[in-house]
C-alpha cells in the first residue's frame, strides 16, 4: 500500500496496472502517428516525382498562365456569342407562307406570298403570282409588323403567320406575343 500525505492510501498494484495501461495507450497512438506520417510521406514522394523542389514553384507558375489563357479565351468566347445574338435579331427568324390559286380557273395552288421577318417584325413579303402567261414577283417591305404599302388578303395572312411566331395560329400567337410583351415590361 502506498499512502499519499495521509489523505489516502492505494494498493500499488493499481498504480501499476494503471501506468500499465496509460503507456498502452500512448504506443498505440504513437504507431498510429508514425503509420500517418508514413502515408504523408509517401504522398509527398509521389507528388514530388520527377521534380525538384524549385519545380514546383514553376509548376504551379504555368497553371497560373494556362488558367488566366483560358480566362481570356473565356471572354472572347463571351463577346463572340454576345455579338451572335445581336446580329440575330436582324436576321429571319419568323416565317408565314399561304399558298392561293390566283386566277381560279389556273386550278391547283401555285401562288404564294411568303413573309419573312426578323425578331422586331421587321422584314419583307413576296408575293409571287402564277398564271398561263408567267410567273410575277412582288415585294414588299415589313415594319413592325405593318406595311406601307396596302397588302393583299394572302399577304396578309402570311404576314399574320409570320408575327405570330412559331405557333402557327396568327390569333393566338399574337396572345402569346402580346402576353410575353406585357410581362417583359412588368420585370
Amino acid at each position: 500500500m502506498i499512502n499519499f500525505y495521509g489523505l489516502f492510501s492505494v494498493d500499488a498494484a493499481y498504480i501499476v496496472t494503471g501506468m500499465a495501461v496509460i503507456m498502452l495507450i500512448s504506443v498505440i497512438l504513437a504507431i498510429i502517428a508514425v503509420c500517418k506520417a508514413s502515408s504523408m510521406k509517401k504522398k509527398y514522394r509521389q507528388f514530388m516525382k520527377d521534380s525538384d523542389g524549385s519545380s514546383i514553384e514553376e509548376l504551379i507558375k504555368n497553371n497560373l498562365e494556362d488558367l488566366n489563357e483560358i480566362k481570356k479565351v473565356s471572354e472572347q468566347n463571351s463577346a463572340n456569342i454576345e455579338n451572335i445574338y445581336e446580329k440575330l435579331e436582324y436576321t429571319f427568324q419568323k416565317v408565314g407562307i399561304r399558298k392561293y390559286d390566283a386566277f381560279h380557273e389556273m386550278g391547283g395552288k401555285l401562288s404564294f406570298a411568303l413573309c419573312m421577318l426578323d425578331k422586331r417584325n421587321n422584314g419583307y413579303v413576296i408575293n409571287v403570282i402564277h398564271s398561263n402567261n408567267g410567273c410575277f414577283a412582288y415585294i414588299k417591305e415589313i415594319v413592325e409588323g405593318q406595311s406601307y404599302i396596302e397588302l393583299g388578303e394572302e399577304e396578309q395572312k402570311a404576314v399574320d403567320e409570320a408575327v405570330a411566331g412559331r405557333t402557327g395560329d396568327a390569333q393566338l400567337g399574337k396572345k402569346v406575343n402580346e402576353m410575353l410583351e406585357n410581362s417583359g415590361k412588368t420585370k
